[in-house]
């Protein structure tokens, strides 16, 4: 292993090209999820509101309840919410 400066150069190569590679795969996947919203939103469904599904899956049962319990709190409390919304 090569020393540059108290810098060993063969593994901080390594580190780059590890990271390098991954960023494209990321890039790949990032392409795939995309082909896949745009197929769905041919077949007819909500992108947006896919992608919020996908999003609130990846939270805890128990801490999406809490959220969403806040989230009526505050829109009651705004009047965007329940019969006080419906008059609007």
């Amino acid at each position: 292993m090569a020393d540059a400066g108290g810098v060993a150069v063969d593994q901080l190569k390594a580190f780059i090209e590890r990271v390098e590679r991954l960023e494209e795969e990321k890039k790949v996947l990032a392409d795939d999820i995309k082909d896949v919203y745009a197929e769905a939103k041919g077949n007819g469904f909500d992108v947006k509101v896919m992608r919020k599904i996908v999003s609130l899956r990846k939270i805890q049962p128990h801490l999406r309840e809490e959220e969403e319990a806040v989230l009526d709190l505050y829109l009651h409390a705004l009047g965007m919410a329940g019969p006080d919304a419906e008059a609007e």
